[in-house]
Parts: structure tokens; sequence; C-alpha cells
């Protein structure tokens, strides 16, 4: 076995050789995300970036092959963690989508999630492409280089943010009806209302699973998650069956001036490719990633369409942004899809987390002992939720924010950038209908994140002026 080494300026080698194991010739290394420290197993090479150390193991005469000892997820662990990730805030605000939408608009809905399938498709031939890259960032590197990685990690950082500030606004919605007219009051906090005190009591509960590192660990959330969707989709469901409630409203057909804004809470909906390369690289076969995919991307956008309809029949022009604010108080359909509102932002945090956490810990704490890297998470993780509690309690207008960052970084991640690395990477490899496809989807792309952050923010202008005049 020969095992090489360098420091992290590459400017030293060691070699240790083992003829074991049957005379197998293998290399372990450690290498820079910058593509390669060392090449061929002999020859140095300049890193770019010293702080970024990746830790591959390969056998040298087969130069593709890495082996990530976290690899150990299985395929319908990798299907449970991607609709973990995918589902939740989509299933609460569809139905409000596809009665401000009409019902053409579902066919927007229904496309959105095969492109998206698609580009998640793309973003595992990229990674196989190039195995060193383990996460979204890398794949921008590998296709643009540093401005690449620092583009593409903004819109992930701003995503993250601006997603967790939508989950902890519904946290505070559904809490607020959950205890509709209890009065909880403590001298601390004189000037928050009781919803506001429940949300910040229920953020700092779940902030102990931002110290959870890897996606093993936090793959319970994930199925914590689907369990609650499940149960909102039951809930909903029984309520039209036997809550009394006539699921005969008539759905617009088409809504064509409400259609910007509402793409971008489509797009939001199937917002997690920022999570699956973490997926990908956790695979015991990554080469089922695309099944993985058309999977979770099928249950999901079922689910999103049938609760969509489901809840603009039920409570047409009525319905709330978030379904179960919709529901009529006093049922105990009505309690239990509350609940499981209220219980599902916090599934949500650390799967949100995890993309943030893992790049911290390979740029900023690779030579730190595991004990300090959780420890220091942990308080970037903590301190970041409880400015995002702050700023949810500031703006608590739902819809808007959430169609905002669907239009503003949502539809980059999901549409843009997958099509556009894949067309940088593959160029001479890719057909011409191929290459027209990808083109169609940045042009898409760039219509509906223009036009959807144009209306969003038209609508959060007006909210927040009204709210000032009757003040």
């Amino acid at each position: 076995m020969n095992i090489w080494t360098t420091s992290s300026d590459c400017s030293k080698e060691q070699k240790v050789v083992d003829e074991s194991n049957h005379g197998a010739n293998f290399a372990v290394k450690w290498v820079d995300s910058c593509e390669t420290c060392l090449e061929n197993g002999k020859n140095l090479c300049k890193c770019q970036n010293s702080n970024e150390l990746q830790f591959e193991v390969k056998n040298e005469t087969k130069e593709t092959d890495v082996v990530h000892p976290e690899a150990n997820s299985s395929f319908l662990s990798s299907v449970m963690n991607m609709i973990g990730m995918l589902i939740g805030l989509g299933q609460l605000s569809t139905p409000y989508a596809i009665e401000n939408g009409g019902w053409i608009s579902s066919f927007l809905l229904i496309a959105l999630g095969i492109a998206t399938a698609y580009t998640s498709h793309l973003l595992g031939k990229c990674l196989q492409n190039n195995r060193k890259a383990r996460n979204y960032p890398d794949i921008g590197y590998h296709a643009f280089g540093t401005h690449g990685r620092a583009i593409t990690a903004t819109f992930i950082y701003i995503e993250i943010f601006m997603a967790l500030v939508s989950y902890t606004i519904s946290l505070h919605d559904n809490l607020n009806m959950v205890f509709l007219g209890t009065h909880v009051q403590f001298s601390w906090a004189h000037h928050l209302s009781t919803s506001q005190v429940l949300t910040v009591f229920a953020v700092l509960v779940a902030l102990p699973s931002l110290w959870l590192r890897d996606l093993s660990s936090i793959s319970f959330l994930s199925t914590g998650g689907i369990i609650m969707s499940a149960m909102i989709f039951v809930t909903v469901m029984c309520t039209a069956l036997f809550g009394g409630v006539s699921a005969n409203h008539a759905i617009p057909a088409l809504r064509l001036g409400n259609i910007p804004h509402v793409s971008g809470l489509y797009i939001f909906s199937y917002g997690g490719h920022i999570v699956f390369p973490d997926i990908h690289r956790a695979m015991k076969d990554p080469s089922k990633f695309t099944k993985v995919s058309i999977v979770s991307f099928t249950c999901v956008t079922l689910l999103y369409t049938s609760s969509g309809f489901m809840g603009a029949k039920l409570f047409g022009p009525e319905v709330n942004s978030q379904i179960t604010l919709s529901m009529p108080r006093g049922l105990i359909f009505t309690k239990i899809a509350l609940w499981a509102t209220v219980l599902t932002p916090m599934t949500k945090y650390a799967l949100e987390f995890a993309p943030l956490a893992i790049q911290l810990e390979h740029r900023f704490l690779y030579s730190m002992t595991s004990r300090t890297k959780m420890i220091i998470r942990g308080t970037i993780g903590s301190v970041l939720l409880l400015l995002i509690l702050v700023l949810a309690l500031t703006v608590p207008f739902f819809e808007y924010v959430l169609g905002l960052t669907g239009s503003l970084v949502t539809v980059a991640i999901v549409l843009i950038f997958p099509s556009v690395f894949y067309l940088k990477i593959f160029w001479n490899q890719i057909s011409t209908p191929v290459v027209a496809l990808n083109v169609f989807l940045i042009a898409i792309g760039f219509l509906l994140g223009v036009s959807g952050t144009i209306s969003s923010m038209k609508l959060l202008v007006e909210q927040f002026e009204r709210i000032h005049s009757a003040s």
C-alpha cells in the first residue's frame, strides 16, 4: 500500500510503502478540493486553497474511484432524506397558490417538479464527473473556478437564511392558532405577544438539533418531517369527509396577473438541491441517485398537486397562505394538523443548516478535534437561528417571504445553476437537443425569477405600507 501525505501548503510529501494486500497498489491521499494536490500519486502541483482538504482513498489504476467513509445510506434512506428535504412549506402553500393562480397553474407546478427532478439528475452527473466534489459549491468551482464557487455559495447561504425565516414565520402563525385565547406573559418579554413568546421557546427547543453533524445523524428528522406532512394531508382530507366542510368551491381557470408571485411559491416547494450532493455522497451506491430523484420528486409532486386542489376546493377564495390556518376551529383534525405544522419547522432546522455546517467544517475546522468542531458549529448555528427568530417576528408575511425566496434565490439553485454547470462541464459530450433543453430551462428560470422577484417585492412593500398606514 502506498500512503501519500502532504502538508496544507502542498510543499512536502511523504510515502510509506506496503506491498501487502495481495500486491494491490493503493494510494491514500489528502487532496485539495481545488482539483488535485497530487497528480498520479507522484507529482506535486500548486494548490489554490490550502484550507480545503479532503480525504480520498483511491486505486491508482482507476482515477475516478473515491470511497467516502460516510457512504452508508441505502436507497430507501436516501429517498427518505430527499423527500424529507423537499417536503414542507410547499404542502401548506400550494392550495393558496392554486386558488390564486387558477387550476391551469397546476401544470406549472407539475412542470417545475419534472424540471427540478431533471436538474437533480444533472447535479448527480456533475458529481460523478468529479468525484472530489463534496458539495454544491464544489460543482460551481469545477465549472467556473473560484468565481463559480463564490457565487454558488452566496446564493446557498441566502436561501438557507430566507428558508429558515419562512419556517419560523410558519411556526409562529400556527402556534398562535394552537394557543388562541391563551395568555402567556413574562416580565423580561412584556413587549412580546403570547405567540411570539411561545415561538421563542419552540426555537430554543429546536436549537440542540443544530449540533448534529452528518445526514445519518439527522435522518430521523427527515422521517419525522415526512410523518408530519402525511398527518397534515390526512387531516385535511378528513376535514373534507367528516368536518362538515363541503368541497364545492369553484377554482378559477387562470389568474395570469398572479402567476409571477405564484411561481415563486411553486419553485420554493422544490428547493432541496443544496443538500443533494450530501445525499449523493452518503449513498452506498451513488449510481442510483437518479432513481432516488425520480422516486422522491414523483412522490412530492403528487402530494403537492393533490393537497393544492383539495385545499382550494375546500376553502376557495378564503383559503389562507397556510392551509392549516383555514381549517375549522374546534375540530380534532384541525388540532392535529396545527400541531403537525408546528413540529415540521423543528424537524427542518438541522436539515437546512446541514450544508452550511459541512462547508464550515471543511473550510475552517478540518484540523480541530471532533468536540471542538461540534461546539463551534453548534454555537454558530444557534446564533444564526436566534437572528432568524428576530427577523421572522419582525416580518410575519409568510406568503410574500416564501414567494420572494423562491423567485430570488431558489430558482437559481434548482433550475439555472445545474443547467449552466452541466453545459460547461459536459459541453463537448452532449447532443444539440440536450443543449437546447438546458438553455430553455435557463431562460425559463431567468424569466420566472425576475418576474417573481418584482411581484413578491411589490406585494411585500404594499403590505408594509398598509400596516404602517393602519398604525
